[in-house]
Order: C-alpha cells, then sequence, then structure tokens
C-alpha cells in the first residue's frame, strides 16, 4: 500500500490491480463497522469523486467502504493517454478483481456487496474472484448495444459507435470525451472496445471467445437493478438486457419514475445525488442489510 493520504473521514491510497497496476482508491472507515463492505465500481469515464456523498452515507451505517478510479481515469490516469495500454474488459478483469482481493486480505469482511454505476455493474462477472461477492445493487447498469434505444436516440448513438468513437480515437491516440462531454478521456483501447460491444446485439457477452464469460451465467446471488424513466443513457430495454445475462442471480429490477419519490428528474446520473439521501439512498441500505 502506497501513496496515502487521509482527510477526516476517508483515506486515499493505492490498491494493486490483479496485474500489479497501481489504482488510486478511497477507503471509508466506519466508526462502528457492521463488518460489511461496499464496493463502488464506477461508470464509464467517472472518476470516484463523484460517488463521495454517496460512500460517506455508507460509513455512517456503518460499512467500509471503497471506491477507485480504473485505470486511465482520474488519480489512475497516467500523464499521457497517447500509447497507454488499457481495455474496457482489463477494467474487471484485473481493476476491479484486484481491488476485491484487496478486501479480502485487508478488511477481511464478513459480507461484500458492490454498487454498480453503469459499466460497473455491466463488468463485475469478468472479474476472476467475483464469487466472494454476496450481493449487488446495480444502478443504470445496462446493455450497451445501441438499438436498445428509441430511434431518434439511436441516430446520435450510431454516430458515436460507429463514426465518432473510432475515428477520434485513431486520430488523437486516446477518446477525447471531454471535447464532446462524455466524462473523463478514455484511453485508446477502452473506448475501440467500448464502441465494438456498442455495436453487437449482445453488447460484451457478443465477443466470442475472447473473454471468459462463464462467471455471469454461475453468479447465483441477489441482484437489485435500478432503472430511471427518464435516463437516456439506460434505457429499461437495456437494462432488462444485461439482467438477462446474469441468468442464474436471484434479480429484482425497479423501474423507477422520478414522479413516483417526489423528484424532477433522476437521469443517469442522479442516483448518487445526495437528495436522494432518505429514499434511493435509505432503500438501498435497508435491501442490502437484509441480504
Amino acid at each position: 500500500m502506497t501513496g496515502e493520504t487521509a482527510t477526516s473521514n476517508a483515506r486515499d491510497i493505492q490498491i494493486p490491480a490483479l496485474d500489479g497496476f497501481a489504482l488510486a482508491a478511497t477507503v471509508y472507515e466506519p466508526d462502528a463497522p457492521t463488518g460489511q463492505v461496499v464496493l463502488i465500481t464506477a461508470g464509464t469515464a467517472i472518476r470516484r469523486r463523484f460517488y463521495h456523498k454517496f460512500a460517506h452515507f455508507f460509513q455512517e451505517n456503518g460499512f467500509h467502504v471503497v471506491t477507485f478510479d480504473y485505470r486511465g481515469i482520474g488519480g489512475s490516469r497516467p500523464s499521457s493517454l497517447r500509447g497507454f495500454s488499457a481495455r474496457m474488459h482489463t477494467w474487471g478483469q484485473q481493476d476491479i478483481a484486484g481491488v476485491l482481493r484487496w478486501i479480502e486480505q485487508e478488511v477481511q469482511p464478513s459480507r461484500t456487496f458492490i454498487v454498480g454505476h453503469s459499466a460497473g455493474g455491466q463488468l463485475i462477472g469478468l472479474a476472476p474472484n467475483c464469487e466472494q461477492v454476496d450481493a449487488v445493487v446495480m444502478v443504470a447498469a445496462q446493455s450497451g448495444y445501441w438499438k436498445h434505444w428509441p430511434p431518434l436516440q439511436r441516430l446520435r448513438l450510431g454516430v458515436l459507435w460507429y463514426g465518432l468513437m473510432p475515428l477520434l480515437s485513431t486520430t488523437f491516440g486516446y477518446f477525447p470525451s471531454k471535447i464532446v462531454g462524455l466524462g473523463e478521456d478514455l484511453p485508446k483501447g477502452v473506448a475501440l472496445e467500448w464502441a465494438s460491444w456498442c455495436r453487437h446485439p449482445r453488447y460484451l457477452f457478443g465477443s466470442g471467445d475472447t473473454l471468459d464469460l462463464s462467471r455471469y451465467r454461475a453468479l447465483s446471488i441477489p441482484i437489485l437493478a435500478y432503472s430511471f424513466d427518464d435516463d437516456t443513457y439506460a434505457s429499461r430495454a437495456s437494462v432488462e438486457a444485461l439482467l438477462r445475462e446474469y441468468s442464474a442471480a436471484e434479480a429484482t429490477h425497479k423501474h423507477v419514475v422520478p414522479s413516483d419519490i417526489n423528484a424532477a428528474k433522476i437521469g443517469h446520473f442522479g442516483f448518487f445525488r445526495d437528495r436522494f439521501r432518505e429514499t434511493l439512498w435509505r432503500e438501498t441500505v435497508a435491501w442490502l442489510e437484509q441480504q
């Protein structure tokens, strides 16, 4: 463990991925621990700090919480992304897996949970040690196949996956997400693999023999999956498509209309805003405590 710093409620550390790559991470340690750990696996191109208030809420409720940046993102980004070797499946196979290993060795929890946002819910089954996870909450985690969206959105997504992302990634040597309003810049290999998945009807599950997908079919744990009626990044159909791939799981899909919880909007990112502390967050804590 290197590069450790501390704040009043959290420690910033480095956690090795399975292949040894140093991942920037934050550990939230509760005053009255319950022995339970929540690992927050981020969405694509999102820094771990986005989840700080949500993580702190779980910390206040007795959970250890760990957040981290995938390689190439935030604190795990090299000085230049040009020539940096990373692919999207590496985030699951090496990065998520490495943090799970660290949790098992360093925290030794009685229960390990994942809250996976978007891609963070897609990649869990790629981790060779995902069987140590006891339950998962998926937040707007979806199959990215572009035809899961309504016709007008398909046009925008088709341009992105077939044209813009491959072209800009090849031109710049990385995908300049910030220029097009899609979050943190992405390593070229991540962007190109993501685009290829989004062009396939089964998303990453159409990768043939290049990835070991057997754990998705074997992961027989409870999953609570949220989708949101106003989410333009994760349609209801796309969330349902991803859940079908976790075929052995005890899955509960909760589709939320914002007005049902007296909210004007939620979208793809709103779940993690602290205005949902006493609704969605409290509900998530209660569900995990029952697992």
